[in-house]
């Protein structure tokens, strides 16, 4: 019989520190939903600037807002909108060599203030650039000069003494992250260009594209509907690895019904050995579920885990198939 555990007492300070903490993050995502709540047209006025500019996107800020800025900058670019960052003391030295026509700017300040970026507006007017401002306030020297402009409104940071940049940046990113992903949904941009963005790590392993991890040629048995299930197996007999299930074809080669080997193993369990010399077709699966060719593997993973099946025809736009997703090739991917 298991000991039962003792039950762990936690020290005043750390419940002191627990408190503190929720309350910093509680802070946070009362100022969000404030935010989301004021939220106006003029972020549809920026989304419209943005994703109708020929250049690219050029985001810039000083300090945390810098480092927010190069996080919105690296979204931007992931989910299809052409993004990178300069930094505005590198601008004024040499880097605005890297603009070119057609580019816009997105310029980070909570102040409105900030000198370096303050020291970029009259360059960036000279060059007849458009410019959108998230910062706290309209009336400040950045909102005031910025083609669109999106108010944070006052953040009051969070912690005892409220100094360090924390809500505010907070407040950046979602609003960078509201931007990056509704240009990516006017853009009709695909789960398969995002896969084309995210090649390495696990991210990329889910967004392989199916075709990368099917079965094909000899790993997969395919037979026309019209025959008996002893000829279909008699013929497609072959050793070495394959998929357990045979796709069914119509007289037009469109996939029309599977069946698997666990389907015979029933029909001998059951005593239904007359069957096996009937067509095929009489005890197939019909319109089985499918994978698209051009889908990836994120969608295979969710239909198999939804559907509990063990096999997945892949097909192509006219419905014919032309691979098999098995299950086992799948273990160990997450």
């Amino acid at each position: 019989m298991s000991a039962i555990p003792e039950q762990s007492i936690v020290p005043a300070s750390r419940l002191a520190q627990l408190r503190e903490a929720r309350e910093i993050i509680l802070h946070e995502g009362q100022a969000l939903l404030g935010l989301a709540r004021r939220l106006d047209t003029q972020f549809c006025e920026a989304v419209e600037l943005i994703g109708t500019a020929s250049g690219s996107l050029i985001v810039t800020g000083v300090g945390k807002a810098g480092l927010i800025a190069r996080k919105i900058a690296a979204t931007l670019s992931s989910t299809g909108t052409r993004s990178y960052f300069v930094h505005p003391t590198e601008a004024l030295h040499g880097d605005f060599g890297c603009v070119g026509q057609g580019d816009i700017w997105l310029l980070l300040s909570n102040s409105g203030e900030t000198e370096e970026i303050c020291r970029l507006l009259p360059f960036i007017r000279e060059r007849r650039q458009a410019a959108v401002a998230i910062t706290a306030s309209e009336v400040s020297t950045l909102g005031a000069a910025a083609d669109v402009t999106i108010p944070l409104g006052r953040m009051i940071e969070a912690g005892v003494h409220g100094l360090a940049p924390t809500t505010s940046t907070t407040a950046m990113l979602a609003v960078g992250d509201a931007l990056a992903l509704i240009l990516s949904q006017s853009r009709n941009f695909t789960p398969q260009q995002f896969a084309a963005f995210h090649p390495g790590g696990s991210l990329g392993r889910r967004l392989t594209p199916v075709k990368d991890i099917m079965r094909s040629g000899d790993q997969i048995r395919i037979a026309n509907e019209s025959l008996t299930i002893r000829e279909v197996f008699v013929t497609l007999s072959r050793p070495g690895r394959r998929t357990g299930a045979v796709m069914l074809v119509d007289q037009d080669g469109r996939l029309s019904g599977l069946f698997t080997d666990s389907d015979l193993a029933r029909l001998l369990e059951r005593r239904r050995d007359e069957q096996i010399d009937l067509p095929i077709s009489e005890v197939m699966t019909a319109r089985p579920l499918t994978i698209a060719l051009d889908a990836i593997l994120e969608e295979v993973l969710q239909l198999l885990g939804a559907c509990h099946v063990s096999e997945l025809p892949v097909i192509d736009s006219d419905g014919r198939p032309v691979g098999m997703v098995d299950i086992t090739d799948l273990i160990g991917i997450n």
